[in-house]
């Protein structure tokens, strides 16, 4: 089975990727990389993925990890993210309200699966 993202979440990432393009920013993972989903794959092990890149705006990592529950499994994602100029920061305040509504719906996805 192919995993999808919500519709809704692939036409935010079209906007941002349009919205980014003037500056220059990455649009996606860099060619050649393993990837899962739009993310570019750091380190994998059985209980722990994690996903990320550097760029010239900000460096950012998420982090999904799977640990033992009194009901089976929990799955949680962390993510990091260093800014390293205004345009970092900026992304980061434009994307942050988005991020807190995708993950928490991706995350819900995992646990229907």
């Amino acid at each position: 089975m192919v995993e999808r993202r919500p519709r809704w979440v692939d036409g935010l990432l079209a906007l941002r990727n349009l919205a980014v393009t003037p500056f220059g920013l990455r649009r996606g993972a860099p060619a050649g990389a393993k990837r899962i989903g739009i993310f570019p794959v750091v380190s994998a092990s059985p209980d722990r993925v994690v996903m990320g890149f550097d760029d010239a705006h900000l460096d950012f990592r998420v982090v999904v990890e799977v640990t033992p529950d009194d009901d089976g499994q929990r799955v949680m994602a962390t993510t990091l993210v260093r800014t390293r100029n205004r345009l970092g920061r900026l992304y980061l305040a434009a994307v942050k309200p988005f991020h807190r509504v995708i993950v928490p719906a991706m995350l819900a996805q995992v646990g229907r699966k």
